[in-house]
């Protein structure tokens, strides 16, 4: 006897399979044809679902002038309607879409590479957490590697991109006046100039 395929409405299809790669590519393809930018994104599993944390920013925003709460809800929205139809995470999810905040996330080559000159603190193996300065982006047989300079001024090191975990920007407090740009969370700041 010969089995036929039915297939019937979007939640009897076969939810898709996606690489942890190609998913972070697919919804930075999603974010990007929004107008906006993919500055992080964290899967977890919880005891029933999956939770994926996003977090989205205008490409060139600076401090005071970033996403809002409206924007990063037409983000869910449109996330929401392709996870609901393609199942990559199953059936039961969490999604949060927001903000990268204040002291941004540096995480992959093209964040390295825009925060050139920029502090960052950051966790590599062997040294713990650390706060140093960006001072380049290199490929080097095939692997990228990140040039640091301390801040205690132990000279340049140079360590795969992928050893750099949990790295964010430092703010720069001084240069931020808190009186005129609205964040995400409703309060207004402006950068000194």
């Amino acid at each position: 006897m010969r089995a036929e395929r039915v297939v019937g409405p979007a939640f009897f299809l076969e939810p898709m399979e996606l690489s942890p790669q190609e998913m972070t590519a697919e919804i930075q393809r999603r974010v990007a044809a929004l107008g906006y930018e993919l500055v992080d994104l964290r899967r977890r599993a919880m005891r029933n679902r999956v939770a994926l944390q996003i977090r989205v920013d205008r490409p060139e925003a600076s401090p005071g002038h970033g996403i809002t709460v409206d924007e990063c809800a037409a983000v869910s929205r449109a996330l929401e309607s392709w996870l609901d139809e393609s199942q990559v995470l199953g059936l039961r999810y969490v999604l949060e879409v927001s903000s990268p905040g204040i002291e941004r996330p540096v995480r992959w080559r093209e964040h390295w590479e825009r925060f050139t000159g920029r502090d960052v603190n950051v966790r590599l193996p062997g040294r713990g957490r650390l706060r140093a300065r960006i001072v380049a982006v290199r490929r080097v047989n095939e692997m990228d590697e990140i040039v640091l300079r301390p801040e205690n001024g132990t000279g340049e090191i140079t360590v795969p991109l992928e050893d750099a975990r949990d790295a964010t920007l430092v703010v720069d407090w001084s240069a931020i006046d808190w009186s005129s740009a609205d964040t995400a969370d409703g309060r207004r700041v402006k950068e000194k100039s």
